[in-house]
């Protein structure tokens, strides 16, 4: 569909060399004053409008300062016989998107418009973007309806829209750059940048030119310019992730632009104001690195103003179907496949397993399911990683005998038997390998076999079993 164009202007022949040179690429529409253009504005919703400074009566500055005032982001090119550099200087403070003096050139023109009308397009395809970004870290998105993560939700809900610095804590996997982005979105500086760094991901070399950039020549390699993330990341919010792993002299620097709000590149002299909320967050205990001396202790009361702690996926078992099921729904969704759910046994084994990975290990857990499970309906344990089989019968066997249910004899009983089957399968049940991998003889593993029952693999286990395979 042809974009539209309203040409408002008191000359019908410049009117018409307009809708002569814009007509083959676009659709036009003219007004001949400033109150039949306001009407057309409003019936027809123009792209954009080419509007003459000069006409009779209200004057074309006084219709663009009228559709500014309706908070209309139309692009609007003012046109003048006047050459006139004040009436181009009050055309742009006024929101005026270019400026174009009578006669206009062909070329110029055609330019001019499709500038204007392609950032135009740009402009509503980022505040799409950023509607989808603020949407998707909204707080109804973050998974969890267990207590402390309530709790969670409701520190960040009385602490986003704010400059104070925020230290996010948890052991690796638990969420802390979801968390330092859901700050950032339901705060005023979500239409602002995002910045975020992991400062135990580069060297000690790199981390203070990637933090306050560097100036041309301030070392070998510096062929350039460099900015660094603070400036990227002025009047938004930068997320350091990991800042347990800065060394001291970093640390330092780290702590004069907090105190001064200000900082200088590498091998620059002038200093750069910034306007940048921190948040900050670490697996790591910062009081015991202060207690060592690892960890500044006027940077670790700095960062730690409000403090946030996610605890591990393992802490709240309620919230692992709800995180498992949004996974393979995300999944479904980005392959367009049939809806698809777990079945009761695959959730026993999900809520059973302790997680040591937390929910990066859970989203790369239903990643697999989701593989192996293409085509099926339901996912089954049979979908699920090996893995956690074995972790669930563990813990059942460990609750089972703190519950009074089991005598801790027959649990460790148990317990061996499931690891030498496990070794006996991986093994093809030849003893003598089996017994190696198990740093045992395989006199002690014939022996251990016999005591716990552990007979042939095509037969049930029997007090009595034949003897396997040996080598």
């Amino acid at each position: 569909m042809k974009k539209r164009i309203l040409l408002i202007d008191d000359e019908s022949r410049i009117r018409s060399s307009l809708k002569t040179v814009l007509e083959p690429t676009y659709e036009t529409i003219q007004a001949a004053d400033a109150q039949e253009g306001l009407d057309l504005f409003h019936k027809e919703a123009p792209h954009l409008v080419l509007l003459d400074v000069i006409l009779p009566g209200t004057d074309g500055l006084s219709v663009l300062q009228a559709l500014r005032a309706e908070q209309n982001a139309t692009p609007v090119i003012m046109l003048t016989g006047t050459k006139s550099v004040k009436t181009a200087v009050d055309a742009m403070k006024l929101g005026a998107a270019d400026y174009l003096p009578k006669p206009f050139d062909v070329d110029e023109l055609r330019i001019v418009v499709g500038r204007a009308l392609n950032s135009q397009d740009l402009e509503r395809e980022v505040k799409s973007l950023r509607a989808q970004v603020t949407q998707r870290y909204a707080f109804h998105n973050l998974i969890g309806k267990s207590r402390p993560m309530q709790e969670i939700y409701g520190k960040i809900e009385q602490v986003a829209d704010s400059r104070t610095t925020v230290l996010i804590t948890g052991e690796s996997g638990t969420g802390k750059e979801l968390v330092a982005k859901a700050l950032h979105y339901n705060s005023g500086r979500k239409d602002r940048p995002f910045v975020a760094l992991n400062c135990a991901a580069l060297p000690e070399t790199l981390i203070e030119s990637e933090l306050f950039g560097h100036e041309k020549g301030s070392f070998t390699d510096a062929t350039a310019r460099r900015v660094g993330q603070f400036e990227l990341a002025n009047s938004g919010t930068l997320f350091l992730d990991e800042i347990g792993d800065l060394s001291p002299m970093t640390q330092a620097k780290l702590l004069r632009v907090l105190q001064e709000r200000e900082f200088t590149r590498i091998g620059g002299v002038q200093a750069i104001k910034v306007d940048v909320r921190i948040v900050a967050a670490t697996n790591k205990n910062l009081e015991e690195l202060v207690r060592k001396g690892q960890f500044r202790e006027d940077l670790y009361y700095r960062v730690n103003v409000i403090a946030l702690y996610l605890p591990p996926l393992r802490e709240r078992g309620e919230d692992i179907p709800l995180l498992a099921k949004h996974f393979l729904s995300k999944r479904l969704e980005e392959d367009n496949r049939s809806s698809q759910d777990f079945s009761k046994e695959s959730i026993d084994l999900l809520t059973r397993y302790s997680w040591p990975g937390n929910v990066r290990e859970m989203e790369n857990i239903i990643e697999q399911a989701f593989i192996w499970s293409k085509g099926c309906d339901t996912v089954t344990p049979e979908h699920l990683p090996t893995i956690l089989r074995n972790d669930s019968r563990s813990t059942s066997l460990r609750d089972d005998t703190l519950a009074g249910r089991l005598s801790l004899e027959k649990a460790v009983m148990e317990f061996e038997r499931e690891i030498i089957l496990d070794a006996l399968k991986k093994n093809n049940y030849v003893q003598t390998h089996a017994a190696q991998q198990l740093g045992i003889s395989r006199r002690m593993l014939k022996y251990r076999m016999d005591a716990l029952g552990i007979g042939r693999p095509d037969t049930e286990a029997t007090t009595d079993p034949e003897p396997l395979v040996q080598e």
